[in-house]
Order: C-alpha cells, then structure tokens, then sequence
C-alpha cells in the first residue's frame, strides 16, 4: 500500500502562511525569532524584548530573559581566568585493547547535572568561551523624566503574527489606551534588526531602551547582569558617515568585555543617548514624534572572543542614504523569505480527516524556519540555537547531524555546507587528540566552542558516534549537489574521520570490536565507560560509514585503504537475544531510558550486512512497548518513525513523530520544549525534518512508491526532496 499520489504543484505561500504564528496573550514558553542562521533576535509579545521577566528559564522561574536572547554566531566571550587551566589537569588514563589511553575525564564529577562537584579548572574549561547575549532591547516609558520599565500589566489588546512568507513579526497592543504597532525583521545578509514603531505614545513618553550585559559562565543564561564593573559600552556618532539630507543619523555603541569588542551601529531618524553605564535609550524626534524607524546592526570589532563572520551570509553595509533604515530591513527579509520557501523542497499533507496530518505538517513547516535561522550558520548549532545558552551556546558534535542533515534531504545542501566547513578549521587539534590517544586520523570532540577545544566530561570525551557524522554529512551534501569541486573540499575531513575509525576497531575472534572504554549514544551506561563494548547502532555505524569513506576515495581515483575495507567487511555482529538488538554486547544488554539507539541501526541508517529488517521489527515493537518516555530526548522520535518507515510500517512511523510523550511537545512557536531548563531542542525539530524526507521521497533500494513512509489514506504532495541513502 502507498499514500496517494498527487501531480499538482504545491501553492507553497499557502502552505507556510497558513502555519504563521499568532498569539494573542502573553505564552512565556514560546517567543518568536527572526533571524538568517549567523543572528537571531527573540521577541516577546511586543515585538521587542520588554518583558524580560516574563521569560525566564528554569523550574522556579530563575533567569528573568533568558528565553528573549540577541545572539550571533560570531558572539562569544571568555571570563579571565585565574591562572592558566590546562586539559592535562583532567587527562586520565583508562585500560584499553591497546594499553592505557589518556581520556580527557573530570576530577570532579558531576552531581545531579549540576556542577556542584567538579574544579575550578574543569568548570571554567566548561563554560568558556561562551556565546555572549549581545544586548536586550525593549520599550520603557519615561514618567517624570524617569525610565520606567514596560511591564505586561501597562498593555492591553495585544495581537502578534510571525509571517513566516516574509520573516516579519508585526505587534500590535495597546500603552495607556493608545495604539502601538510594530514590525520586526532581521537581515538576510546583516546581523541587523529592523524596527518600524508607529505610536502616539511616542510623542507621550514611549521609549526604546538597551541594555548591555557582561558575559555569563552560567548554563543557559548568556547574560550577567549583577558585574557592571567588569565591561564597558561607550556611545558615540558615527564620523565616518556624517548626517546627510534625509536626517538619517549613525550613532555606534562600542562594547567590550575583557577580550571580546563588538559594536552597534544605531541607523534612523532618532535620538539617541546614553542614560546610564550600560543602557541606551532611543526617541523619536521631532519631525516624525509618532514614528521610529531604526536598524540596529551588531559587528564584531576585533578578534578576541568573537570568530569572523562566515558563510551563507557576507557582511556588508546598509545605504547609508536609506530614509527608513528599519523599514528597509523588513523589505529585505520580505524579498529573502519567499525564495527560502521557493527553493529546495516542500511537503504537503493531506489526512483526509486524520487529524494527525495537519499537526504534522505545522511541525514541518515551522522547524524549516526555525532550522533556518538557528542552524545555517558557520558554526554546528547549539541545541537552543541563538535564542538562548543551553550549555553556555557550546555546540555538541554529536547533535550535528540532527541540526543539519535535513538541508541536505530538503535540497537545500548550502544551508548545510557553512557548519560543515567548520571542521577542516579543527584538523589539527582533533589530529593531535586522536595522535595523543594512539590512533590514526581525527579525534572529534564532543562539547565544543568556536576554537574546537574538548571539555572536560565524564561521558563526552567517551562517546565515538560523531566521529561517523562528517562522512555521512558530506555524503548528504554530494548527493543533493554532487560535484567534483564538493568531494575535493571535504576529502580530508573525510578520510582522516575513516582513518581514526579504522584504527579504532580492534581485531578479536568475533571481528573488529569497538571499546573500551566507551559510551554509546545512549548515555545511560555512563558508568560502565571502561568495560562497555560493542554498541549496536555504532558497530552498524562504523561499517557504513568506512564504506561510505571507500566510495568518496573511489570517486575521486583512489585506492580504498586496505583495512578500511577490512574494518567494515569484518565489524563484529551486534548482540541479539530472545530476539531483539540489545544496546550493547555486556550486562545489563539494555537500559530502558534515554535514547534507543539500537533503532538507529536500521533507520537512522541504511541497511547494512550486519542488520537484520525482522530482528529490528521485534525490536522495535518491544521499545514501544516498554520504553520510559519521560528519559527520552526530542530526536528519539524521529529515530523510531524512520525505522519503521524502512520496515515498512508507515502508521508507526507517523505514530512515532507524533507521539504524545512529553519531550516530543512542540510549542505554538514551533520549539520542540524538552524541560524547563531546556525548553526548546533544536535536535528535535531537525530529525523531524530528516524523517519527513525519508517517509516522503524514500530511500536507496527502498519501494518503488510514492511516500513509502506515509499511511496509504493520506494524500502526500512532495516537491523537491533529496532521497535518503
């Protein structure tokens, strides 16, 4: 059976705009973003960040902001250090098939996730560099010449709409019973925010005001508020480009934060002035008392803590001559969305009453747009993106293909190329881990900042499953995009990742074994790091991607290394018992909680020789019959739904993706919340994606059918999509 097939062309404004975001109370879990994948600017229910402790993160409501974040890629800062802290501090050496191996470890551990128990050194390692929250921007009132904050009891009729077409969110509510509207927008091409503000209220007290924070070492929050001391913000106008004959001024506002400088660059037909050490305040003026028209464009300005600004986006500057420099921003979003929409591919669900079809494709389309403007940078994402610091904004490389393996399917492989990049700037390092260790090739970290620097950690330093994720990655983009150009640009990142695999695999009489130590995927044997072996999803991982890794030398003339084809040919069969793919090959077999991992054997990956399709069907079925939700993490589930999509089993597939399990929410505003201190999950919103485009246009030596993956009564309308290996 095969979902019904359609020849009709997707109306693909209807499609998104029918998905907009609209709100019209106050929801703190679910702000909305503009953004272009280097910058991102959240925003509360007045289109600004006004209500700051409205948004907070964290069970007791800590963190007033944190959700309403002004971040980018290049953004990062680091708190001075009291002495010079080394890796080597933490380095431990554990028994392995090969003798005792350094693994960057921790002193202190980790208690109940906090870090009550590590050192000094290790938390500082942790937490620096962080991405910086590069300032707060909302509306105050001035009463008796005194800024007074916007607090949401001072509006009434408020109405938000995030047009997803055009990337404007436009605000409207009311301040002491006059009428305020607003438009936010991002550059496509700048980190620049532009704002149109039409108000009364302007000409009544009605003021934009920015704060500045130092940079923070907390978990999520990017903002330390309490440390006025220890940065400065200078204002300042703009010299080079003096007033000209439409009154449209430049004023710059330099900040810096021990090594880190940025500055921002304030265009419009304003008054600007700064009212106190860290705070700059914006009116109208008298010629246009009930309009601001402004753009705010942030730019690193020096090189300590902050990397230079990469792909997609290039820098540049705006017409200074522009009249409405806020007004422009939005026209350039509002010319740059629809042709996001326009390219690469769309998926149009039609349930035919099912009532999971709509849901479903409400989730697809928001996760393209936050994706987009979180995950297309020049960095591998963090898991919150650029809304706010889950991890201090440190990205995990393990998470990589969760993020961005979608761009690839939706054929749209140059929102994935920038991050991918990335990792040719951290050869040598991650050469130099997997040198110290004793094995060929590359070493990717695991938690990681913009230099490629480890952390010191009881489970990351021990996980292998993103040494594989570049190679399958760069297939992903040659696929979408083959090239000679593409296979020479990633050939390096590619064959040192298939050299490190294969001199990891060591020989036994079962075959080529992985570990110890070792911690697989599923992070619940964190504990057995030095006698855990043999993880199912990692043993079918090493095998593809090392022929993968043959296929990219062969394409460009190569001679395939001999034990490459050895390791994968002779990989070590996965541990089955009454039936079913255990986690790993050693006691307790399978943990119920966290990921399921062993389904990523046949799902998340192709079929391979060491996978069985009715050992996985069994084993399927038992997960989802006896799996504890609650440990589970966003992307869990589209790991189950492209099992069963490859087993043949569209309405589990479809049930998976949306099942009703606390960690698979998604929000009004698209975000896939996992807890309070995690309420939005990236990871989740890209396997989405990456399992629609396998259910939609299949898979390597798949059906021959249209929508493989999707229950035979919906209509599925595909256009554009990337067929999965």
């Amino acid at each position: 059976m095969q979902a019904r097939t359609t020849t009709n062309a997707i109306n693909r404004e209807d499609l998104v705009r029918r998905h907009n975001v609209e709100q019209r109370r106050l929801d703190p879990r679910s702000p909305v973003s503009v953004g272009n994948g280097e910058f991102a600017f959240t925003v509360d229910l007045t289109g600004l960040q006004s209500f700051p402790q409205a948004y907070p993160v964290g069970a007791a409501g800590d963190d007033p902001g944190t959700l309403l974040g002004t971040q980018a890629q290049w953004g990062w800062h680091s708190t001075p250090a009291e002495e010079e802290y080394q890796l080597a501090g933490s380095t431990v050496l554990y028994d392995s098939p090969r003798g005792p191996v350094p693994y960057v470890d921790m002193v202190g551990r980790i208690v109940d996730s906090q870090e009550d128990g590590t050192t000094r050194a290790e938390t500082w390692l942790r937490a620096n560099p962080h991405r910086l929250d590069l300032g707060r921007i909302g509306f105050a009132l001035m009463v008796d010449g005194v800024e007074k904050a916007l607090t949401p009891a001072d509006i009434g009729e408020a109405t938000q709409t995030l047009d997803l077409w055009t990337g404007i969110v436009t605000s409207s509510f009311t301040v002491a019973g006059e009428p305020v509207r607003v438009t936010t927008a991002c550059h496509p091409d700048r980190d620049d925010v532009g704002l149109r503000i039409n108000s009364p209220a302007l000409a009544r007290g009605l003021v934009v005001s920015i704060a500045f924070p130092y940079g923070s070492e907390s978990w999520h929050n990017a903002a330390d508020w309490n440390r006025p001391d220890a940065h400065t913000t200078t204002l300042s106008r703009d010299t080079v480009r003096p007033n000209n004959n439409n009154n449209t001024e430049t004023w710059l506002v330099a900040r810096e934060l021990d090594g880190s400088r940025y500055q921002v660059a304030i265009r419009g037909n304003a008054h600007v002035n700064q009212s106190a050490p860290h705070r700059i305040r914006i009116t109208s003026t008298e010629e246009t008392p009930e309009t601001l028209d402004v753009s705010l464009g942030f730019t690193p300005d020096g090189t300590g803590g902050c990397i230079p600004r990469g792909l997609p986006h290039a820098p540049g500057s705006p017409d200074t001559d522009e009249p409405n420099p806020g007004t422009a921003v939005a026209n350039a979003s509002a010319a740059y969305w629809p042709e996001f929409w326009n390219s690469g591919a769309a998926v149009e669900l039609d349930g035919h009453g099912d009532p999971r079809a709509p849901e479903l494709e409400r989730r697809v389309v928001l996760s393209q747009y936050l994706t987009a403007i979180n995950c297309a940078g020049s960095l591998p994402p963090q898991e919150t993106g650029l809304v706010c610091n889950s991890w201090r904004g440190r990205f995990h490389l393990e998470m990589h293909w969760w993020h961005g393996a979608h761009f690839a399917l939706w054929n749209r492989p140059e929102l994935l190329l920038p991050s991918l990049r990335w990792y040719r700037a951290v050869l040598e390092t991650s050469r130099a881990t997997a040198g110290d260790q004793g094995f060929d090739g590359v070493r990717w970290p695991k938690q990681v900042g913009p230099d490629g620097r480890e952390s010191p950690s009881p489970i990351g330093t021990f996980l292998i499953w993103q040494q594989p994720h570049p190679i399958y990655l760069a297939e992903l983009a040659y696929r979408a995009s083959p090239s000679p150009e593409l296979l020479e640009e990633f050939a390096e990142v590619v064959f040192e990742s298939a050299a490190f695999m294969a001199s990891f695999a060591h020989r036994t009489g079962r075959g080529f074994e992985l570990g110890p130590p070792l911690i697989p995927a599923q992070e619940s044997y964190e504990s057995m790091r030095s006698t855990l072996t043999n993880p199912t999803f990692e043993l079918a991982y090493w095998q593809w991607a090392l022929q993968v890794a043959g296929q990219w030398r062969e394409r460009l003339g190569l001679d395939v290394p001999p034990l490459w084809r050895e390791v994968a040919d002779g990989m070590a069969a996965p541990l089955v018992r009454n039936g079913t793919y255990q986690a790993i090959d050693v006691e307790p077999f399978t943990i119920r909680t966290d990921h399921p991992s062993m389904l990523c054997a046949l799902g998340f990956l192709p079929q391979t020789d060491l996978i069985d399709a009715e050992t996985m069907r069994a084993t399927l079925k038992e997960v989802l019959a006896d799996w504890d939700w609650q440990s589970t993490w966003g992307w869990d589930y589209p790991v189950m739904a492209m099992t069963a999509a490859r087993l043949g089993e569209p309405e589990t597939a479809v049930d998976a993706l949306l099942l009703n399990a606390g960690k698979n929410t998604f929000l009004a505003n698209g975000h896939n919340r996992q807890t309070d201190a995690l309420p939005l999950y990236l990871p989740g919103n890209g396997g989405l994606l990456a399992a629609v485009a396998l259910m939609a246009a299949g898979w390597d030596n798949g059906p021959d059918t249209h929508a493989p993956g999707f229950p035979a009564a919906w209509t599925v309308k595909a256009e554009g999509l990337v067929k999965a290996p």
